[in-house]
C-alpha cells in the first residue's frame, strides 16, 4: 500500500494583489484536483494589514476578493516559513531584497522559489529571482536552490474573479518549472513551461515603462491608433533589449511579452497604465504616487531600464520619453512630439 501524501506548505510572502490571488489559486477548489490541498500561508512586513486581513478575509488592495478559510495569515517569520516546499515571492522589486535578507535566517534549506514580483532593482539591475539568490547567498549554510517566475497578462482582479487567463512558469530547473505549472494550474489558469528565465522577467518588468507610455496616451485623449502603434514600437525596443542581453527574442512575442504588453497597455485595472494615465492628464508624479495604494513598478523600473539600454549599447527612444517625463520635468506633449519627429526609417522589429 502507498503511502499517504501529506500536503506539501507553501508560504506566501507579501499581501498585496497578486499574493492574494496566488493564495486563492493554490488553495481554491481546483487545489484539490492536483493531489493533496497545499497548507498556505501568508506574510506581510505591516502586522496591521495582516492583522485585518486574517480577522476578515477581505483586504482593501483588492476589492470583492475574500481570502480562502484555510489560508493561515503569518505574524511571525519564523513560523511563516516553517516547514515550507515552495516560497512564492511577492513582493515590490525595490524593497525584495530587504524582505528576504530579513527573512533569511528562516528560509528552509530545500525550499523553491518562486517568484511574481516584476520589475528590475535599480543600481544593482537584478532580476527578482536574482535578487532572491543574491541575498540568500551571504547564508553560510546556504546552497543553489530551486527558482523560477510566474508570468503572464494576469489582472489581479480578474483572476480573483476566476476569468480566464494564461502564465508562464519560467526555470532554470525543467523539473522545477513543471512543478510549478502543475500548482498553480486551475480551471480558468492554463499554465505554460519557458526555460528562459531572462527573457520572462524582462519581459514582464519592461512591460510597465510601454505600460505608463500607453496611459499617457490615454490621458491625451491621443487615441487607438496611437497606442496601437506606442505597442507595435515598444514591443521592437523591449526585444532589442532582450536579445542583446541573451534572451530569446521568441519569448517576448509569446504570452509573456506581447501578451502581458497588451494586457498593461489596455486594461484600465492596469497600476502603470492608470499612473500614465494620471501625468497624461497633467498630474505630478510625486501627488500620484503620495495618493496611491499601490506600488507603481514601472516607475523605479524605467530607471534600471534606460541603465541598461546604455550598458548594452540599445536603442529605446519610448523608454527615455518615459523617462524624461518621470525624472525630466519634460511635458508629455513635448515627449510625444520628439518621439514623432524622429528621423524616418525602415521598420524593424527585434
Amino acid at each position: 500500500m502507498a503511502e499517504p501524501q501529506h500536503p506539501p506548505i507553501v508560504c506566501i510572502l507579501g499581501l498585496g494583489q497578486m499574493g492574494l490571488v496566488c493564495a486563492s489559486l493554490l488553495a481554491g477548489p481546483d487545489a484539490s484536483k492536483r493531489g493533496p490541498t497545499p497548507l498556505v500561508r501568508m506574510w506581510g512586513h505591516n502586522l496591521d494589514e495582516a492583522g485585518a486581513l486574517a480577522q476578515t478575509r477581505r483586504s482593501h488592495r483588492l476589492q470583492g476578493f475574500v481570502l480562502p478559510g484555510s489560508v493561515k495569515v503569518c505574524f511571525d517569520d519564523a513560523e511563516a516559513l516553517d516547514g515550507a516546499e515552495l516560497i512564492v515571492s511577492a513582493i515590490p522589486v525595490q524593497f525584495t531584497r530587504d524582505s528576504w535578507k530579513r527573512l533569511r535566517p528562516h528560509v528552509p534549506v530545500g525550499a523553491g522559489v518562486v517568484s511574481v514580483a516584476k520589475g528590475i532593482e535599480n543600481d544593482t539591475l537584478l532580476r527578482p529571482t536574482q535578487i532572491v539568490a543574491d541575498a540568500l547567498r551571504d547564508d553560510p549554510d546556504s546552497r543553489p536552490r530551486p527558482l523560477a517566475v510566474l508570468s503572464g497578462p494576469t489582472i489581479a482582479a480578474e483572476l480573483s474573479r476566476g476569468l480566464p487567463a494564461t502564465m508562464i512558469a519560467a526555470g532554470d530547473e525543467p523539473v522545477f518549472a513543471e512543478r510549478v505549472q502543475q500548482s498553480f494550474s486551475t480551471s480558468y489558469l492554463r499554465v505554460y513551461t519557458n526555460p528562459d528565465v531572462l527573457g520572462v522577467e524582462l519581459a514582464g518588468a519592461t512591460k510597465n515603462v510601454i505600460a505608463i507610455a500607453a496611459g499617457v496616451l490615454d490621458g491625451l485623449q491621443a487615441g487607438y491608433n496611437a497606442k496601437s502603434a506606442l505597442l507595435a514600437r515598444g514591443l521592437a525596443e523591449i526585444a532589442r533589449l532582450g536579445s542583446a542581453m541573451g534572451a530569446s527574442s521568441e519569448t517576448f512575442f509569446g504570452i509573456a511579452g506581447v501578451g502581458d504588453l497588451a494586457t498593461s497597455c489596455f486594461s484600465p485595472e492596469g497600476r502603470n497604465r492608470s499612473c500614465g494615465e494620471a501625468l497624461g492628464k497633467g498630474r505630478r508624479l510625486e501627488e500620484y504616487l503620495a495618493e496611491s495604494p499601490f506600488v507603481v513598478e514601472g516607475v523605479a523600473t524605467t530607471r534600471s531600464v534606460m541603465d541598461l539600454a546604455k550598458k548594452y549599447r540599445v536603442e529605446m527612444p519610448i523608454t527615455e520619453a518615459v523617462h524624461a517625463v518621470l525624472f525630466g520635468g519634460v511635458d508629455p506633449i513635448q515627449a510625444i512630439g520628439r518621439l514623432m519627429s524622429r528621423e524616418l526609417k525602415q521598420e524593424r522589429v527585434g
